[in-house]
This record gives C-alpha cells, structure tokens and sequence, in this order.
C-alpha cells in the first residue's frame, strides 16, 4: 500500500479499503473507545479509590487512638477514683456553716497562742467564689516577727482549709521589735443545705 491508494479510499465502502487500513482505522476506534471509558469511567474510580485510600489511613489511625484509650482504660478510671476520693479529702476540710463559729474560735486561739495582740478580728459577710462560699475576716495583730512565723504555721495546721490574703507587716514605731500584721483570712465552706 502507498499513499495514491489512500486517496482511492470511498467513505461509503471501508469495507474494500486495503486490510492495513481497516486494521489501522480499527485500532484507532478501539483506542478512541478505550480513551473515552477510561475518561468517563475509570479515571473518576481511580479518583475514588485514591479518596477511599485517604480515608482508610484516618480510619485507621482513628481507631489506632481509640485502641491505645481502651486499652489504657483501667488506669484512667483508677485515676479518676483517686481523684473523686481526694476530692473528697479536700471537701470534708471544708467546714459546714455549723462549725464556721468554732473555727473563727480556732483562729483567734492560735493567734493568742502565738502571743499576738488583736487589735482586729471582724469577720465580713459571706461570698462565693468558684461554687464555694468563703467568709473574710479582717485581721489586724501586733507582735514579733517569730509570733507571726507561729500563727500563720497554726492557721495552715488547723483541720480545715484557711488562707491568709493581702498580707502586709509594718513596724511600729513607739514599739520596739514590735510590728503590725493587718490580713484577710478565708474560711471556705459550703453550704449545708445542699447536704
């Protein structure tokens, strides 16, 4: 075959055309066929997989997570039980509304205890703060250095929780040795009602 005999084909009878040219053109639509439904098809699966792929390797690292949570499971609820219990620790050290007048009692003994002069022991009205009440109670006190050292060891050995706020010392000057202690101490309770 040679090219003048390419130009001798008829459209309409590809059927006498010579057998390299129908082999050729059959090719040709096969290949166009293949083209088109590997276009439309099978590009837009390859697509799918590669996303399905992606989604495996979450899946997998999702359940990688959850695995090593289940399986360290015991520790977390052991540590969750130590932490209901000291909880609980922290809460019974909070005095009912009850024994608040006992432990202003307390306070004021430790403060004698330790040689202190009071020249101050007013207790405030009640507050909440973090879903616990507290009762301020300004403090002024006059002693030595060491005194103070002493009390402020009592307070934070009493058996419920008392903290001391806005601390300042100041000398006196007609006492030798002698300073000025003015605080605000918290007693943090809770209320009985919801008990």
């Amino acid at each position: 075959m040679n090219l003048s005999d390419l130009n001798n084909i008829d459209p309409n009878n590809l059927g006498s055309a010579p057998l390299i040219f129908r082999v050729i053109l059959i090719a040709l639509a096969v290949a166009a066929i293949l083209g088109a439904g590997f276009w439309y098809d099978t590009d837009e699966r390859i697509n799918n997989w590669n996303k399905v792929e992606k989604e495996e390797e979450v899946k997998k690292k999702e359940f990688k997570d959850l695995y090593q949570k289940a399986a360290n499971l015991p520790v977390y609820e052991q540590q969750l039980a130590d932490l209901k219990k000291s909880f609980n620790n922290m809460l019974r050290q909070l005095p009912r509304k009850a024994e608040v007048d006992a432990l202003l009692a307390d306070i004021s003994q430790t403060g004698v205890a330790a040689g202190l002069e009071f020249e101050l022991f007013k207790p405030g009205a009640p507050s909440s703060q973090d879903g616990f009440q507290f009762m301020p109670i300004q403090i002024v006190v006059t002693g030595t250095y060491h005194q103070f050292g002493q009390f402020v060891s009592g307070v934070a050995a009493l058996s419920r929780i008392v903290t001391l706020h806005n601390v300042t010392l100041k000398g006196i000057s007609d006492k030798k040795g002698k300073l000025r202690m003015d605080s605000v101490a918290r007693i943090y309770h809770y209320s009985d009602e919801g008990t």
